[in-house]
């Protein structure tokens, strides 16, 4: 293949210069470290220019649109030849370093130096699709012809296939030298993928190009030349997709007919500089190139030999078609001379076969000669597929072609070929809060401890270890002679293993520096073969996982302990206290997907495994980046989409999506890496990663704080705001029934106040249930509910005159009441056992004097209660003895006040706590339920005039139900106030002095009656004649159901008598308590009565509007 090797023309500024033709081959379009665009008509001419940005650093052409990827960090579209504005495609966070069209000019795929590539859409370039996984700048991209796939080079060392529907690896070969910039790297590996066809993928491999098959992903061939020493930059094909052009640094530029393996055309540049920008013309006779100076050259005359006349009359593609032939039908090399005698230079240059592959020599006439055979017998069919596109581009005319390959295509079995999915690279083990091992400067480990770092260049290779509070330890600089490259930090020690070589075992190191004694650092060799893969510290212990599938634990002092098996391999590891967290792969994955596992260990003195091998979820197509536990003690991790998710102990130990770090990412480059989670204050602790997955070292990143969100669905509504605040709020305070379960101190004041803040939501969600007359809602709501919560509730439902609500609510509280008390009673009769259980095993192990004081703390604190208990016993057979109660009154003393009173620290208050048996009784249970009805009908009026008298009385008294004696500050959403607190002191102590029971008369009015109570009274004799048979519940609902029929004028009338009648009743009460009672009750009464108006004055402040819902639930008057 004679050629012609022009002059060179000085183009651009010197630095990167790419070159294209048009796709008519008319024009050469140029671009450079100058920002400019320049369109060559030929190079005897001066070109026209369209400046871009300041620099250009790669160009396509396609349907007479320009696309430019320059240094403002975007892709530009220009319209050609007129080089105007047309819009920006896209955008990166830096700049992109190599823009290419698809094969109809329909798409564009760009990759950039933030680790991305992207595929547009011309025609809509908000239809973009992002390929994530690159560690390292893109080097290179180009489209497979058919659409379906992407191949992409990169800094990482890696080139990879992509799935572009999917935006999943494909495959991934690790073929590069890594570095960390495109201006480092030895080779722009731009990558060609065959035309037409689309059988090959061309890949420059240091001073080889490397051919792997489509579909099948194998390493089918290797172009290579004995004079080319240097890296190639670059590779294109011929548009018939038989030659192969290859530019290197050296400036050597190399022409290989595919088929034969055979380099057909060798040229070296003028001065010998780099070659990096290579272009095939359209008519194929062409190849246009730049260097690294900026100049623009050209080869002319490719493809045009010389024929013979008493050949065979054909273009220059024929013989090579024989030739294919020729292989197809013998693959031991046998030349038939009469195929092409003297067609072309090439074909004279074949001689027989030898056993020797990829063994080039230089024979006399200049031309290379081919010593080895092309393929073997096993893979002979692929010699069809390797004609790289004789269906598309040969010539219907081809005669003696086309007989040839007709004759030899039926001889060809067809290959079975799989279409399903295929099987995902697995992850590689690695350590959480790590950043990549080939990085020079990194870090081995960033947690809520400390922060790791490793150096390792030509000055140093050392490790830094770093306390965020450096009461712990001093910083430590550590030299690395071993290599260790896996690290953990913790309170206790820091902990490092090193990789085996030939010489030497993998080794584990720790540095144990809250040791006691002088010998600090302990070494362990693991068994011949095994490798370190993940480790982790916890309390008082340490954990190697290695590469046979084992994991090891020692204690922090180096004692071996327990080792078991791990049921596939490990991916990584985390340790809390005595919690131990491990990931491994439990199958092969397909599409893109990672099969994880997980296993939750304890590792206390009762050792137990919680979670055995469950599958870890995943986001689709994406894969594990970090695992931990929150600062609680929760287990947590967060995957390559940047969803976090945490282990939800109440739910059979299920993993809750809690937070999407993508959602806050201004750009999709953007990543945010996790360095810690906290569940009190709800913090995601994570380091904002511009345009990369992986913060540098120098300067020291700064933590950001992210907010916890759970994906609920409409979120951005009152409703699914308060919902999700709710859901997450009990999520995130399961740790304290975990810790105090474990043995371990809960900070109390945070337990009530969480409980505080999910009541008070449940409230809010209720009123605004009301509102919407939800009423089905308003119940579901008022089961999450404690009982307390559900007075309030029946109190908003009664004023919003939802009767039928309350009725509803008022059974459900009966319910929660009867509930709570049984589980009391059991968890009572648990904590006696227990604690009597307990109590012999400390005094026999000698434990420390502060649980002793605990336990005698706890044992004080039952007999109190049995105390009170007792006392209470007494109160209530002084009131089974009072003659002639009627139901009304006997409600209005004990259940209507208590279930309005709120409820101290000292304890829940269950209004519907009945006699000493703990059970209601028929006569009593059914007036109960109304009564919560007939009281809140008398509005908040009432409550100054019947509120201190009822509660100021020596009537018996009801015990408030106090769940666990221990629980002293358990939240409620109402707080006592001192006088509150000083009553219910001395109703405590009242009672061991049973006052004489007062007339029946005088019992009820203790509270003014209500319109309805009163219009009872005198139509019930009415209502029993007509319908003798109701039971008492029946007749108060069937009186309810009259007095509602009657007219607002006649129930108001009925209201105002019950506001005029019981005045003097409980004026004439008061004066009989201080009477009897002595004056220091009265003073007492009236202290109750101002305290009560100074807190119905704070309590008028205006509330803001989230709270608006529930303020009338929560305020007294």
């Amino acid at each position: 293949m004679p050629c012609e090797r022009k002059t060179m023309r000085y183009g651009h500024s010197e630095g990167h210069t790419e070159v294209c033709f048009d796709d008519t081959g008319k024009f050469i379009v140029t671009c450079g470290n100058d920002g400019d665009v320049r369109i060559w008509e030929n190079l005897d001419d001066d070109p026209k220019f369209i400046t871009v940005g300041e620099k250009a650093y790669s160009l396509a052409l396609k349907n007479g649109k320009l696309v430019t990827a320059s240094s403002n960090n975007t892709v530009q579209i220009h319209t050609f030849p007129d080089g105007d504005p047309d819009g920006i495609l896209t955008r990166f966070t830096t700049n992109a370093t190599h823009v290419t069209f698809n094969s109809s000019g329909s798409r564009v795929a760009a990759g950039s130096s933030d680790f991305m590539v992207k595929v547009v859409e011309m025609s809509d370039s908000s239809q973009q699709k992002t390929l994530r996984g690159h560690e390292a700048p893109v080097l290179s991209v180009t489209f497979d012809p058919k659409d379906e796939f992407l191949a992409s080079s990169s800094c990482d060392g890696s080139v990879v296939v992509w799935n572009i529907e999917d935006q999943t690896q494909v495959i991934s070969w690790p073929l590069l030298q890594k570095t960390n910039d495109v201006s480092n790297a030895s080779s722009l590996c731009r990558l060609a993928w065959q035309p037409g066809a689309a059988k090959l993928l061309a890949v420059p491999v240091e001073s080889k190009v490397h051919l792997y098959e489509r579909g099948s992903w194998d390493h089918v061939s290797t172009l290579s030349d004995d004079l080319l020493t240097q890296p190639l930059n670059v590779v294109v094909w011929s548009p018939c997709g038989r030659f192969l052009a290859a530019g290197s640094v050296g400036g050597f530029l190399n022409v290989w007919d595919v088929n034969s393996k055979l380099c057909i055309e060798r040229q070296k540049h003028e001065k010998g500089f780099t070659v990096c920008g290579l272009a095939w013309s359209p008519s194929g006779s062409q190849i246009a190139y730049t260097d690294t100076e900026g100049c623009l050259g050209m080869l002319d005359g490719l493809g045009t030999p010389p024929t013979d006349a008493g050949a065979t009359k054909a273009p220059v593609k024929k013989p090579a078609k024989d030739y294919d032939a020729l292989f197809d039908d013998d693959d031991d090399g046998v030349m038939d001379e009469g195929l092409s005698d003297g067609a072309s230079p090439v074909k004279k240059a074949v001689a027989a076969d030898d056993e020797e592959d990829d063994d080039f020599l230089m024979p006399a006439t200049g031309r290379v000669r081919n010593r080895g055979a092309f393929l073997d017998d096993e893979n002979s069919m692929d010699t069809g597929s390797l004609k790289l596109g004789q269906d598309k581009f040969g010539d219907d005319d081809d005669d003696a072609g086309s007989a040839v390959l007709a004759a030899a295509a039926p001889l060809l079995p067809p290959r079975p070929v799989y279409e399903g999915p295929l099987p995902s690279a697995p992850q590689k083990a690695f350590q959480p809060g790590s950043t990549p091992a080939h990085l020079t400067h990194r870090f081995m480990m960033w947690n809520s401890v400390g922060i790791v770092r490793g150096y390792n260049d030509e000055q140093d290779n050392a490790i830094d270890v770093e306390f965020h509070d450096s009461a712990v330890h001093h910083a430590m600089h550590l030299t690395n002679s071993l290599g260790h490259a896996l690290a953990d930090l913790s309170q206790e020690a820091v902990l490092l293993a090193c990789p085996s070589t030939d010489e030497l075992a993998s080794k584990l190191q720790c540095l144990h520096f809250s040791s006691w004694d002088t010998n600090k650092e302990w070494m362990v060799d693991l068994p011949q073969g095994e490798d370190a893969r993940a480790l982790c510290l916890g309390q008082g212990w340490a954990a190697v996982a290695t590469s046979s599938l084992m994991l090891r634990l020692f204690s922090v002092g180096g004692v071996q302990r327990e080792m078991f098996s791990l049921p596939g391999p490990v991916v990584c590891m985390a340790g809390h206290g005595e919690q131990l967290l491990i990931a491994y792969h439990r199958a092969t994955g397909f599409d893109g997907e990672q099969v994880l596992g997980v296993q939750l260990l304890q590792l206390s003195r009762r050792k137990r495994q919680i979670i055995s091998g469950e599958p870890l979820p995943l986001s689709r197509r994406s894969h594990l980046s970090w695992l931990g536990f929150t600062a609680e003690g929760t287990p947590c991790y967060v995957d390559s989409d940047g969803v976090v998710r945490m282990l939800n102990r109440s739910l059979g130990n299920t993993w809750t999506p809690v937070c999407n770090t993508r959602d806050t990412c201004k750009s999709k480059s953007d990543h945010y890496w996790v360095v810690g989670v906290h569940e009190n204050p709800q913090q995601l602790r994570c380091i904002p990663c511009k345009g990369s997955r992986y913060p540098p070292t120098l300067p020291r990143p700064a933590v950001a704080i992210l907010p916890f969100k759970l994906p609920l669905c409409q979120t951005s509504t009152e409703k699914g705001q308060m919902e999700e605040q709710f859901w997450r709020s009990v999520l995130f305070h399961n740790h304290h029934s975990f810790l105090s379960s474990s043995g371990y101190e809960v900070d109390e004041e945070a337990r009530s106040q969480s409980q505080k803040e999910q009541q008070e939501l449940l409230m809010k969600m209720f009123a605004l249930s009301c509102k919407l007359e939800r009423e089905f809602r308003c119940v579901e709501l008022a089961e999450l509910m404690t009982h307390n919560v559900v007075t309030l509730a029946i109190r908003y439902a009664s004023r919003s005159r939802r009767l039928a609500l309350a009725q509803r609510l008022s059974e459900l509280a009966l319910e929660k009441a009867s509930q709570i008390q049984e589980e009391e009673e059991e968890e009572e009769e648990e904590e006696q056992s227990s604690s009597r259980q307990t109590s012999r095993k400390r005094q026999t192990a000698g434990y420390s004097g502060h649980r002793q004081q605990e336990e005698e703390e706890g044992e004080e604190r039952e007999e109190e209660e049995l105390r009170e208990e007792e006392e209470q016993q007494e109160t209530e057979e002084a009131a089974e003895t009072k003659p002639g109660l009627k139901p009304f009154a006997k409600e209005a003393v004990s259940p209507a006040t208590l279930s309005l009173t709120p409820v101290g620290k000292a304890g829940r208050a269950n209004p519907f706590k009945v006699l000493g048996s703990g059970k209601p009784s028929a006569s009593s249970g059914q007036p109960r339920v109304t009564n919560i009805l007939d009281s809140m009908t008398a509005g908040r009026k009432s409550a100054a005039l019947g509120g201190s008298a009822g509660k100021s009385s020596k009537n018996p008294v009801l015990k408030p139900l106090a769940p666990r004696p221990k629980t002293k500050t358990q939240s409620t959403l109402l707080q006592l106030t001192g006088s509150n607190k000083t009553k219910k002191s001395q109703e405590s102590a009242e009672p061991q002095v049973p006052p004489p029971a007062p007339p029946a008369e005088n019992t009820e009015n203790q509270r003014p009656k209500t319109g309805f109570q009163l219009w009872l009274e005198e139509n019930r004799k009415s209502i029993t004649a007509e319908q003798p048979d109701l039971e008492e519940m029946d007749v108060i609902k069937e009186a309810m159901g009259r007095f509602r029929a009657l007219s607002a004028e006649e129930r108001l009338s009925w209201t105002e008598r019950a506001k005029g009648q019981p005045g003097d009743a409980a004026d004439l009460k008061k004066r009989k308590r201080s009477e009897t009672g002595g004056g220091g009750e009265g003073e007492e009464a009236e202290n109750e009565k101002t305290e009560e108006d100074e807190n119905n004055a704070k309590k008028k402040k205006p509330l803001d509007t989230s709270s608006k819902l529930s303020a009338f639930a929560f305020n007294k008057n």
